[in-house]
């Protein structure tokens, strides 16, 4: 993991939004919040999208942000949505209202700590001196890793999910399904957030495609991904579901806009 330092200019100045979506990730928000507000980048505002949490997660979130925001400044800014809708659909929600609050980048991370907070300003940094409209944390560049945790059976389901997807869809990037990345405001713009269709986590490979065909510069970064600290994980059988027929969807989509442009 990247050590941390003292960040100059432009990094001291960049209005940087960090969305992360919650459901039951109670025992883990205070110490990723703790991280990432931890980070030298004054302007950093962290967006927490909550799915009613029955372990009160948005309560969690209430109070953190009770304890980091003044009258003079809002430093944690707390989104409840009234039912757990999927991943997509809390990540369109938290960029939204980072969007609406300044950021002139977003950042999206997973709240389990499996994508460590020290890589955001090394993801900030590549995207200010590449001009990228995404910078994705990858873990299949070199350089990338994961958790000695993750059995082989995870490994090779993962690294099966990113051939299959970068087999329908044909883009020219090694992690299609990471969900640890930041963009610039005007791609977020671009992507046209509230035609969004994915609501689990093929979110993830939808704007990557999205990226892609609209002709955003995508530059990778190595990280190293962690195995989630408490918890369970949110990949059950229907998302998984939507995750294999989604990038179809995407492809004929893709084909009929073309069509109808011609």
């Amino acid at each position: 993991m990247p050590t941390p330092v003292n960040l100059p200019d432009p990094w001291a100045r960049s209005k940087v939004g960090v969305v992360v979506p919650t459901y039951n990730e109670a025992d883990n928000l205070p110490e990723l919040a703790r991280r990432v507000l931890g980070l030298e980048l004054p302007e950093l505002r962290l967006v927490v999208v909550d799915d009613n949490s029955p372990d009160g997660t948005g309560k969690v979130a209430e109070e953190i942000a009770a304890e980091h925001n003044t009258a003079a400044r809002e430093r944690v800014a707390v989104v409840h949505r009234t039912a757990k809708e999927g991943l997509g659909r809390a990540y369109v929600a938290g960029m939204t209202r980072a969007l609406d609050g300044g950021a002139e980048f977003v950042v999206q991370m997973d709240a389990d700590l499996s994508h460590p907070p020290g890589y955001v300003p090394q993801l900030l940094g590549t995207m200010l001196s590449t001009g990228a409209g995404v910078v994705i944390g990858s873990r299949y560049v070199p350089g990338g890793s994961l958790s000695e945790a993750w059995r082989p059976h995870r490994r090779l389901l993962s690294a099966w999910a990113n051939t299959y997807v970068k087999t329908v869809l044909a883009m020219p990037i090694r992690d299609v399904t990471a969900g640890f990345k930041i963009w610039r405001r005007e791609a977020l713009e671009a992507m046209d957030l509230p035609s969004i269709q994915s609501s689990g986590y093929s979110f993830q490979v939808e704007m990557h495609y999205r990226a892609f065909t609209r002709g955003q510069k995508m530059v990778e970064i190595p990280i190293h991904f962690e195995d989630r600290r408490e918890g369970d994980s949110k990949m059950d059988l229907a998302v998984q579901l939507e995750s294999a027929l989604r990038p179809f969807r995407m492809r004929a989509a893709e084909r009929r806009a073309r069509r109808e442009a011609e």
